[in-house]
This record gives C-alpha cells, structure tokens and sequence, in this order.
C-alpha cells in the first residue's frame, strides 16, 4: 500500500480547524455591553455591583496592567435555540485572550446579579451555560476582568518593568473579542473530544502497529462520510465512523494511570498575593462547576492558606467546596500551608507548615491528609521525611526532579530515607508535569517513562491548567473518559491521591530506596535571590522562637497572670509560612511580591518585638539589673538555656596590635591576623594550635562573578558562572574603631559600582571571628561571594538542614555530584578532617560552595564560600539593588557540636533588658547533643507546654531532659501534638529519659 499517512493527516487537521472546531458554536448573538472600570485596587462584588456602568463598546482596547474592568452582559435568548435535541445554550466571553499560555493572562469571574460566583473564565473555558445563571430567556450577569499582564513573555527572560504596579505603564493590554450568545451543538462537540483523543494516540503509536492506521483509516472514513457544508447534520455519522476504534478495549498489561484534578496555583509568583487570591476563586468556581455535571470528576486541592483565603474573601464559595468535600469529590491534599520551599526554611518552621496546614484541614473539613503534596518546590531536603511522617502522613507526591539538567532520577515509585533513617513512600509521576490536559502524548510518555515496569502497575497523573488557568476542563473530563479502556493508551482512571497511593503501596513491596536529600539540578540562583526576603524570613524565625519561648515562660512562672497570645502568634506564623511558598522565599517573583514580603517582615519584626518585650516584663519584672535573655539552647556568657540571668563576663580584653599595616586580634581563645587591605591572612584556635588559612592564601576573600545563566534568571546559577570572576582584594581604608573587651576593624572597599564596609569584630570571650558585611549593591547579573580557603584535608561538608544536617562531597567523582556546584546550607557550614574542623555560620545567607584543591606542598586546601547577593534582571529587573547587612562568623577548631552552637549564636542576637527578677529555664536537658527547637504551649489551648526538641550531632544520643515546673505527666507526641509511641523516649514524672537515634526529632507534652 502506498504510505499517504501525511496526505490524510493534513487533510484531518484542516478540517477540524475550518470545519468541526468553528461548528461547535452555531448561531451566536452578540449581548448588551456595560462597564465600570475599578479605580484602584480590586473591590467586593458588593461594593462593584452598586456602581454606574457605562455602555462598553465591543471589540475594545481594555486593562491597563493589574486593573480591574467589570462588565455587565445583558440580553434575551431567541427563540427556538436550544431546544432541538443536542443542542443547549451557552455565553461566550472573549476578554481579548491569547489560547497559549493560560494562567499568564488576562482572567475573568462571573457573577450574578445577587453577588453568588458563577465560575471563571478563562482562555481555555470562555463558556457559561445559560443554565447557571438562573433560568429564564434572560441573560443578565456580571464578569469581573482582571488585567494581569503576561511577564511570561514567551519565557525570553527579557528584563519587564510589568512587575511593579508603579513601573507598568498605562497604556491597554487587550481588545475585548466574542462576547455572545451561542447554541452550542454538543454531538459536533462530543465528535470534536473523539478526534482530539484518537489523534493525540495515533500520533504516539509505533509507525510498524496495526492500531495506528486503523485509526488512521478510521478518520479517512469519518472525513468521508462528512459534508463540510453541513457538519452539524453529518456529526453523528462522523462519529460513528469512529465509534468501533474508539471501543476497542485497553491491552491487559496497559499501564494504569490514575488521574486526579489538580491546577498548581502559586501563591504568588508573576502576580502578587492580592491575585493568587482571585486566581483561587477562579479555579475553584470553576471546579465546583464541573463537578455538578461530571459526579466521577475528583480534584486534589493542596494548601491549606488557599482555602483559608476562600473562607475569608469568598465565603459562599467556600461553602459549597465544603459540600464538594463532604461529597467526596474536592479532596484537600498536602497538609501543608502552603506548598512551601523545603531547602530554606527552618526546622520548626518546616514542622509548622503541617501543624498549621493539617490543623485546618482537620478543623474545616476532618480531613486529615496523608500525602505530602509538591509537585513544584525546588529541591526535596532530606530532613523531609521524618516531618512528613512525624505529621501522621504516610505518602509523599513530587514531580519537579523532572526538571535536573544532568541526572535522571532512577524511581518514580520509592522508599525515600531521610537524614534520620525514616523511610517515607514517594511517588514521582512519569507524566512529568503537574499540568496534563491527558493528551495522548502526555499518556504515552507517562507509560514509557516509567521506571517501575514489572514491579508496579501504576502511576499518578495530576491534570487541570495551573496558576489561575482555570484548572480541569470538561474536555480533559471527556479524555479521561474515552481512555479509560482504549486499545493502545494507558488505562486512565480519575479518582484520588489516596486512591493511587493505597493501590500502589499494596502491588509494590520491596521498595527501591533513595537516601538523603532530592537535589535539584536546576535552580540553585534561589538559595541567594531576593536577599532582604530571605534575611526577613530568618530573622521572623527566630523572633517566633523566642516569642514562644518567653510568652510559654511567662504563662507558667507568673501563675495565670500572663495571657499567652495563642491568636496572635498563630496569625504571626501564618504570614511567615505563606511567605516561605516556593516563589517568595526562593525570591523567583517579580518586585511587588518582594515588596509586599519585605513590608509583613518588617510588621511581624515589630509586633513580635512588642510580644518579646511584653513576655519579658511580666518575667522580669520593674529592676535596673540587666539581664541576658538566652533563647539559645545553649549555655551563653554563663546564662543557662533558655534562662534569663545577669551575664558573665569575661575578665581578659582582647588583645590588638598593628602589623603592616593590618591588625593583629586576640582574645587568648583564637587569634586573627587580618593584612593592610583586611584580608584574613591567620586564624589559629589556642585549644588546638592549628592554623585554619591554607598557606599563601587569605579568607575574608570577595569575588565577583558574572551571572548571566542560560534561562530563568532569578532561579538559576549556571556553572560556567566560575569562568568570570573579579577578585576583590585591595582595600580603600582599614582602620580601628574600637578596642578593649571587643575589637572592631573596618575594612572599606569597592566592588564593581558598589560599596562595600566590613565590620570584622572579635569579641572577649569569642570562639568566632565575626565579620558584618554592608553592601549598597548597584550591580547588575553579577554575583557576590565570600570565600576562606582552610587547610583542611575535607572530602565532605556538612550543612545545616532541619533538625540536623547533610554531608555532601568536596570532590565531583560522578555527575551527580558535579552538579551539586552551588547548594544550601541554613545556619552553619562545617569542613572537617578527622580531629579538626572549621565552622563557617550565617545570619541569613543560604547558598554555598566547596571546593578543594592539592598543593605544592601535598596538602589539601578546601575552600568554603558563601554566595551574598546576586542581581537578576527576571522577574525584578531591579532586584536586590540596595543597602544589605550580611552577618557571618567563622570559629576555627569547631566540632559539629560548635557549628550547631555558632548557628544560634549568631542567629540570635544578645537580648539585654533590665528587671529585678532572673529567670529559670522551663526546661534542662542534660546533654548539648539533644537541641530544643522550641517550646511553646499547646494548640489546644490547655496550658500544657510542648517542647520540641531533635539530636544535632548525627550520633546516637542519650539525655535526660526535666521540666522546672510541676507537671504530672510527659506525653511523646507527634507535631499536631497527639499521642504517639516515640523510640528511645522514656516519661516520667516531670522529666523524660532520651536515647535517641542520629538527627531524631522528638516532641513532648509536659502537663501542667
């Protein structure tokens, strides 16, 4: 047979795009326009409805950035349409949209006159059924259209003033195009959801199989028997002649995929949190919508922020989602507040993302989520595991590994073992998206990407158009349905989550595993974006530890006098939870987010400041004494954790001396020599005489790289980065400012158009060398790094991560670990050779690099860096431009044990109030291994205090840890604070007995 496949194709594809696809719509009319433009920021459908609106003419230029257009649509159905069979009645609103790229666009909502949602429309579902608005001839309803510009831009990563509401121009961003009444045909649209189905199939089938051009013949026969000048009359026998290909049953061994609605929304991304906000109302309008019609139909919906805002701003919508709840179809997934990054925040930031997310589901819904949801955050930390699990979740759901630029990840169905030995069941879709329409091309690629062939059976396929796109349509409702048994496709099954998580942990037993962290490939630049974000974030954490702590200490030490601010801390970590989502904290958003983050941080600084100060007095009481309050979990300045005391101080100031024009810093426990330009030429610890600097070599090094990645700016670092890079050596000044009990020497320099000062400071006392980095930051694609090459012989490093840390190798043996070039760390970096180490920690940098090189001399010189500030120009061309404050500390002869201790100490700022009263700890653990991360009181409201508290050195640890206070009983408990049986733990009367595994996170319920 001669091959005219091309010739058949071709002729397909013309005839559903001037044929079938323009007679789904028969007559149209167009409606009545009205309009009135919202003036500022959007308004309530209440406040819009009370408003004049003004005759809209059709077909207009509309919508400067981020403005809001209300339309009114008025007019009456004519009679006789959608009455004949297969026919119904439908609005068609065009707000001026583009079919690429659906979520990056303009987007509207429609409402009726009584202020209830009707649903969204949006570029791939611009219908209403007449149906919905009532019933009756009459049309008359409401959309609210938001101009949300598209700084997707193609993704060129072309620089955009679009970001900034106060940069975006004035000028309109779309033309209105059909706004009408349309009967729609539903047997020309149902022959439309046939072709789309079949097509996408054959188009994946091997050339060399019999099913593709049976299927093949199979539209030549529909093409046939179709009279192009009468599709509407010929549609059903189209459909026919496609009827028996598209019966044909699924082969036995047919991978399964079990697919569940979903519309990953960012919280906010290239749009700030006002929109995700309306985005939300959108997609979940619509979603409700579709549910009505397709009972079958189940969406997974995660974060639990996203539905807290429905209750709030849209609470009849909210309402009927809890129906949809009930009903079994709108399934909260996740647990999680939002779907957070997981390299960055902290510990018990981690841990709050699921006490807050869980504890909505739970009081809103009584659902308690089993899965971890997050498809999109950038890098898995290894810690993550045992948080999921010490949730109460069993199952964890990721796709973005998808997206590594060197290794393929080996499992798609997998055991993952965190950094403490807790092994979680993982799945990684093989569809490789969050965002499937469940074409073939999507369908096959999951069946032959899957890892697992032979051993399981089935895999998860999340579909729906994200971040405002509108979410499942009813055509992708319609793929589902046709390949649900369909020779050649995978047999595709909606339902939910738990649905496949059940059936895939039943059918796989023996379980591959993979240990530790899940790195990403990709997107390193966000350990290091947006600098004031992430310095914000972390000193919120920190400032919510010790408002806890102290508000916890006051509400037991002053017998009931002190109200504990249960509401106002909850609120507090809310903010600052929503604020860690993978496209704030990671500072991948354009400028207005970052603005809007920086103004909460600066608002939860000062309301947590006033708790803290509140809480303090009520402990402290009216004195002139001053007192150390120490939040740290470690003894400081001979205040005991966790106490409040008069400090010790130390008897022996440091010692100074100028040589060569540098100085010369002593304190009899380490000693700095810093040059004529302050470069760290020594740094020696007197407990071990070891010099740290490798020889020849200076710390305190700044150099400046050009940063121009390949793609996704404000995300990605590229590793030739390396290949361009100034050295900052030469100093304009260095001078004394002070010495006695402290030391202080400033170093000043340029950097390119910057300015920078360095404070490098030696404290009486100190085992640290601190050195206080002030940048006024003018550059652009260029990034800052701060090195100290050590003369340590270190084939590893270890990074603080939650509740422990993680070792990676200096070397770069295989890919995968070449391509971990640029990575994260929290408080502390630490490189060691057996008996030495050197600790490196920070106030609010994340992004790091090691590397090591051989001498002349055959020793080892590794060098640490830490990455200050970078300067994207996508999506905030003026990103990070400005006044920064960088904080490190780098103490020479360090154990594990003293980087833990360093990262608090230099986290947590010496908090001196005066008062009359000291302070006894709540709490005394016996063993500096075992670190307590917080105390605070029960969510319950019972007054029983938690303590939460892990093992920090990666060694098994015993301990005994004791309430100062009276309780009658200690409870383990798991993060949502309910009883559960913990390894190693022992309670007793007031107290517990620890012997805890390595990096072990433990929560305790003292009762009062």
């Amino acid at each position: 047979m001669h091959d005219d496949r091309r010739i058949t194709e071709k002729r397909l594809e013309r005839f559903v795009r001037e044929r079938i696809a323009p007679a789904i719509y028969g007559r149209a009319l167009p409606l009545e326009l009205s309009s009135w433009d919202a003036p500022g920021e959007p308004v309530p459908v209440s406040e819009a409805l009370r408003q004049v609106f003004e005759p809209q003419e059709h077909g207009a230029a509309w919508g400067k950035a981020w403005s809001t257009k209300w339309l009114r649509l008025r007019g009456e159905v004519p009679e006789g349409w959608g009455v004949a069979d297969g026919t119904t009645v439908e609005i068609v609103v065009d707000l001026g949209f583009s079919i690429d790229a659906p979520g990056f666009q303009s987007e509207g909502i429609a409402w009726r006159p009584d202020g209830t949602i009707i649903k969204a429309i949006s570029p791939r579902n611009q219908h209403v059924p007449l149906k919905l608005l009532g019933g009756g001839l009459s049309v008359d309803f409401y959309v609210e259209a938001a101009a949300n510009p598209d700084l997707s831009q193609g993704w060129t990563f072309a620089a955009t003033p679009l970001g900034d509401k106060r940069t975006s121009g004035d000028e309109p961003r779309y033309r209105l195009g059909r706004i009408a009444i349309a009967e729609l045909n539903e047997v020309v649209w149902e022959l439309h959801q046939d072709i789309w189905t079949l097509s996408g199939l054959m188009h994946e089938l091997p050339f060399e199989l019999p099913r593709r051009h049976e299927i093949l013949r199979a539209f030549e026969r529909m093409l046939d028997v179709m009279d192009p000048d009468d599709v509407v009359g010929t549609a059903a026998a189209g459909r026919e002649a496609l009827a028996e290909v598209l019966s044909r049953p699924a082969y036995t061994s047919a991978h399964e995929l079990l697919a569940t609605g979903h519309a990953h929304i960012d919280s906010a991304w290239l749009w700030p949190v006002r929109e995700t906000i309306r985005k939300c109302a959108r997609t979940f309008s619509n979603v409700v919508a579709l549910m009505d019609e397709n009972p079958d139909f189940v969406f997974s919906c995660s974060s639990a922020q996203q539905l807290a805002w429905m209750k709030e701003f849209y609470p009849e919508l909210f309402i009927r989602i809890r129906e949809k709840v009930k009903a079994g179809q709108f399934v909260p997934v996740g647990g999680m507040w939002v779907e957070s990054d997981t390299n960055m925040p902290g510990g018990e930031a981690m841990a709050r993302q699921f006490v807050e997310g869980k504890g909505f589901f739970l009081e809103e819904f009584g659902i308690d989520c089993q899965e971890a949801w997050l498809p999109d955050s950038f890098g898995y930390s290894g810690a993550l595991p045992q948080i999921v699990k010490s949730a109460g979740s069993r199952w964890f759901l990721t796709q973005k590994i998808s997206w590594n630029q060197v290794n393929k990840m080996p499992h798609h169905t997998f055991n993952w073992e965190g950094i403490d030995g807790t092994r979680l069941f993982t799945h990684f879709p093989p569809v490789d998206t969050y965002n499937s329409e469940l074409h073939g091309r999507e369908l096959a690629h999951a069946q032959r990407n899957y890892r697992e062939h032979g051993r399981g059976t089935i895999s998860l396929v999340p579909f729906g158009y994200g971040d405002g796109g509108g979410g499942p349509t009813r055509e992708m409702v319609a793929a589902a349905h046709r390949t649900a048994d369909l020779e050649g496709s995978p047999k595709v099954r909606m339902g939910t989550a738990k649905e496949f998580f059940t059936q895939a942990e039943a059918e796989y037993r023996n379980l591959p595993v993979w240990v530790g962290e899940m790195y990403l490939e990709l997107h390193r630049g966000t350990y290091t974006s947006q600098a004031n974000t992430k310095q914000g974030n972390r000193r919120s954490e920190h400032l919510l530890r010790e408002a806890e702590l102290w508000c916890s200490t006051a509400a037991v030490r002053t017998g009931g006098s002190f109200t504990y601010p249960a509401a106002d801390l909850k609120r507090l970590w809310r903010l600052v939870l929503l604020q860690q989502f993978h496209d704030i904290l990671p500072g991948s958003a354009i400028a207005w987010v970052h603005q809007d983050a920086e103004r909460n941080y600066a608002a939860i600084a000062r309301e947590l400041e006033g708790i803290i100060a509140g809480a303090a007095s009520a402990l402290l009481g009216e004195g002139e004494t001053m007192f150390l309050l120490n939040a740290a979990p470690h003894e400081r300045n001979g205040v005991p954790a966790l106490a409040a005391a008069e400090a010790v101080h130390e008897d022996r100031p440091v010692n100074v001396t100028e040589r060569a024009g540098g100085y010369v810093l002593d304190n009899g426990i380490i000693r700095a020599v810093l040059d004529a330009d302050g470069l760290l030429t020594s740094l020696s610890d007197y407990a071990t005489g070891r010099e740290a600097i490798a020889p020849g070599m200076f710390g305190n090094h700044l150099e400046l790289h050009r940063d121009t990645p390949n793609e996704w700016d404000a995300w990605d670092i590229d590793e030739f980065y390396r290949r361009n890079v100034v050295s900052v050596v030469e100093a304009r000044s260095v001078t004394l400012e002070s010495a006695g009990w402290d030391a202080v020497v400033v170093v000043e320099r340029i950097v390119g158009s910057s300015t920078i000062t360095q404070r490098i400071s030696l404290e009486a006392g100190a085992e640290s060398l601190g050195i206080s980095t002030t940048v006024d930051w003018q550059e652009h694609e260029k990034l800052l790094k701060i090195g100290f090459p050590l003369d340590v012989r270190a084939d590893r490093s270890a990074s603080e991560t939650q509740f422990g840390h993680v070792f990676r190798a200096t070397h770069t043996n295989t890919s995968w670990e070449a391509a971990k070039f640029e990575f994260c760390a929290h408080r502390w970096i630490h490189v060691a050779e057996p008996g030495y180490g050197v600790a490196i920690s920070n106030a609010s940098s994340y992004g790091h690099d090691v590397t090591r090189t051989i001498r002349d001399d055959g020793g080892t010189t590794t060098n640490v860096r830490v990455s200050l500030l970078r300067a994207p120009k996508f999506p905030d061309p003026r990103a990070d431009l400005g006044v920064h404050v960088l904080d490190l500390s780098i103490r020479p002869g360090a154990s594990i044990g003293g980087a833990v201790e360093e990262g608090y100490r230099t986290n947590l700022k010496p908090r001196l109030l005066a008062g009359a009263n000291p302070v006894e700890p709540l709490f005394t653990v016996f063993n500096q291994a075992l670190v307590i991360e917080a105390v605070k009181l029960a969510e319950d409201g019972s007054g029983d205090v938690i303590v939460r508290l892990y093992e920090s050195l990666g060694e098994r640890s015993t301990g005994l840890i004791t309430a100062n206070f009276e309780s009658r009983m200690v409870q383990s408990v798991d993060l949502l604070e309910r009883p559960v049986e913990a390894p190693g733990v022992t309670p007793g009367a007031g107290a517990a007995e620890l012997t805890l595994r390595p990096f072990q996170l433990v929560t305790l319920r003292f009762s009062r």
